[in-house]
């Protein structure tokens, strides 16, 4: 885990919203290039109360906010399920944690998931692991560092892909695939 650097021209945190685990992750900007700070979970699976599980992501995300000083936060929407109180539960998950970057006035980005795995990929309908493969290549990631839980990763998807809709690499830029894209783009991800 790294900490920003003076370098950085802003940080941003990416979250996966969950009631049992939540991910997290930073990246650091500067200019065009990208790098990771920090990822991991917020582990709730011991906790039994709904309700003291909410006030702990309050706590919890206020405390990576204080630590990290993320300059933005860019959320995953949830999705759309056939479960209703899954969807409730993970609906108020997602709330507690932008009420707590509110709290500490940082600005908020959703995402909905086809959106993050398109911009990730190419293909809103990657896998998980998909993902978090084109992830740990584009910011050059050991396999060592790779976490246990794929919330992390979706979490560092949801970030990674608020950097890329706001440094716009491709705007009026044509690709003739993945390979020419990386070749043009090499100086924005980290080598």
């Amino acid at each position: 885990m790294q900490q920003p650097t003076p370098t950085d021209d802003r940080v941003i945190m990416g979250i996966d919203p969950g009631t049992n685990i939540m991910g997290y992750a930073f990246i650091g900007v500067n200019g065009n290039r990208a790098r990771l700070i920090a990822m991991g979970v917020i582990d709730l699976r011991n906790c039994h109360d709904s309700y003291i599980k909410l006030g702990e992501i309050f706590t919890r995300v206020q405390g990576l906010i204080k630590s990290f000083l993320p300059d933005e936060l860019a959320i995953e929407a949830p999705f759309f399920g056939k479960n209703v109180q899954s969807m409730l539960k993970l609906g108020r998950a997602q709330g507690v944690a932008i009420a707590a970057a509110i709290s500490r006035e940082v600005p908020i980005h959703e995402y909905a998931p086809l959106k993050i795995k398109m911009a990730i990929t190419g293909n809103g309908s990657a896998s998980k692991h998909q993902v978090a493969e084109m992830l740990r290549r584009m910011l050059n990631i050991s396999n060592e560092e790779m976490p246990r839980f794929m919330d992390a990763t979706d979490a560092l998807g949801a970030a990674f892909c608020h950097y890329l809709q706001r440094n716009n690499p491709v705007q009026g830029v044509k690709y003739s695939s993945w390979a020419d894209f990386a070749r043009k783009n090499s100086d924005k991800i980290k080598q």
